[in-house]
């Protein structure tokens, strides 16, 4: 099955259990407006990409490894809208949760979808205990602090900012999760994965950093100038746009070749280099 169908159908059926009768309508309409329909998926697309790199011998613990990691990610771009953060008003072409459905269910919202995450993961650990407790260990700690994502966040709360720590833990976190959580899922070493996860995250971002300052919110989907907006440190701020442009292929060239080898190598180098060219001619449409 496709990455994209396989996807897609976790998350379906992961959501599933908010039909209930029992449940708050509101907050079950919500959880599922923060998912569908989905951005390009590209975390979880690159979890499932190093899995089938490494022979993906259980395709069930991966699915479920991806939902979970896309899960993650939609809560904290529910998080980073809300008034507190950003006080965004579009996300993916439609208003943010908390302008469609109210600040208190979109906090309930990504509260809701962090947990189920690791409902998926406690869910699919009947079929692989082990690999199912090493994905919980590794998404959890590129979702909390000091390493995660929350910790991205913590960051801009700090008078002075290690630009770095930042941009490794509010961007490449889940990249490195992404990597790191494929080898896992086909029961492979995730160290020697996690290079490659630190570096498509570090040209995320840069590709982040150049759409905010040069694309609308019509291109992106988002609203823009939210760094200048902020005071947030930013690579078109450091190096100029040429400069963040020519520092982003460097860091994809080394992407590529941080590859480890596996038999599905050459496959996986494909996927990175499709994703490269996507992120250097600044797309029309760069919902996240």
């Amino acid at each position: 099955m496709p990455f994209a169908d396989r996807i897609e159908q976790a998350l379906t059926a992961a959501l599933l259990p908010l039909k209930r009768k029992d449940a708050p309508p509101r907050l079950s309409a919500a959880i599922p407006y923060a998912v569908f329909p989905g951005g390009a998926r590209i975390r979880p697309t690159i979890l499932l990409a190093v899995a089938a790199a490494c022979g993906d011998d259980r395709p069930e613990i991966s699915t479920a490894a991806a939902a979970a990691l896309e899960l993650i990610h939609c809560a904290s771009l529910v998080h980073d809208d809300l008034p507190a953060f950003d006080d965004a008003d579009l996300r993916r072409g439609k208003p943010t949760l908390h302008r469609a459905f109210s600040e208190p269910l979109a906090v309930l919202a990504g509260d809701s979808l962090i947990v189920l995450a690791f409902e998926v993961l406690a869910k699919a650990g009947t079929r692989a205990p082990d690999r199912a407790l090493a994905l919980t260990g590794a998404l959890a700690r590129h979702t909390g602090a000091p390493f995660g994502i929350c910790a991205g966040q913590g960051w801009e709360s700090e008078t002075k900012i290690d630009l770095i720590a930042y941009h490794r833990a509010k961007t490449a976190a889940l990249f490195v999760a992404a990597t790191r959580m494929g080898a896992v899922a086909a029961g492979q070493d995730a160290d020697p994965w996690a290079e490659l996860g630190d570096r498509i995250g570090a040209a995320f971002q840069v590709a982040d950093d150049l759409k905010d300052a040069l694309l609308t919110p019509d291109q992106t989907g988002k609203p823009v100038g939210q760094d200048a907006a902020h005071l947030r440190p930013n690579a078109v701020q450091a190096m100029g746009v040429e400069g963040a442009m020519a520092h982003m292929k460097d860091i994809l060239g080394g992407a590529i070749a941080s590859i480890p080898s596996c038999p599905g190598e050459a496959m996986l180098a494909n996927l990175v280099t499709a994703y490269a060219r996507k992120m250097t001619v600044l797309p029309e449409s760069a919902a996240r």
